[in-house]
């Protein structure tokens, strides 16, 4: 029985840099006013299942929440694996800043993009739907980090096979945070 529990801990141990800071539900049901009291003023999202499906627009639910962010007194940036072209079209009606081609989890552009709004790790979110690009690259840059369900269940066949291996890790996040 002892040697199970080591070996459960030792599991835990490693998913553990995997694991989010916090989950919602959504990036359209966090409490942003809350996070900006708390002193937060830079949020980093990914876009493609974190805001909208993968490879859509943005629609008027995407542009609302950066005008009521701005409103607020956040500074944003979308930070995207995906290509200039995918990115640019989505921020348009938008407008914030972003980064493409990010290669998350590298943390290069996590600390490009704290530095082009002028935040530290103490002061940025970063709010993803993946744990593995997104929440990791996050972790590791040593930024607060947001993990949200993705919004559609149609995604590209890497991403999909990802998915499993997160469901695996959440798994163990769920039962060392006691949530069924």
């Amino acid at each position: 029985m002892e040697a199970s529990l080591c070996k459960s801990k030792g599991v835990i141990k490693v998913f553990n840099r995997f694991f989010p800071d916090e989950c919602a539900d959504s990036a359209y049901k966090i409490d942003y006013e809350r996070l900006y009291t708390q002193g937060y003023r830079g949020l980093l999202f990914d876009i493609d299942n974190t805001l909208v499906p993968h490879g859509a627009p943005a629609d008027q639910k995407a542009v609302a929440l950066f005008k009521r962010l701005k409103e607020i007194g956040f500074r944003c940036c979308f930070i995207s694996n995906n290509q200039k072209e995918r990115v640019a079209s989505f921020n348009q009606p938008i407008q914030v800043s972003f980064i493409e081609n990010a290669h998350k989890p590298s943390v290069k552009n996590y600390r490009k993009a704290m530095e082009r709004l002028g935040t530290s790790q103490d002061t940025t979110i970063f709010i993803g739907d993946q744990l593995f690009t997104d929440i990791y690259g996050a972790k590791k840059a040593g930024i607060r980090n947001i993990l949200v369900k993705p919004i559609h269940p149609k995604e590209e066949i890497q991403i999909v096979l990802k998915r499993y291996l997160e469901k695996i890790v959440l798994h163990f996040y769920y039962k060392e945070e006691g949530i069924s």
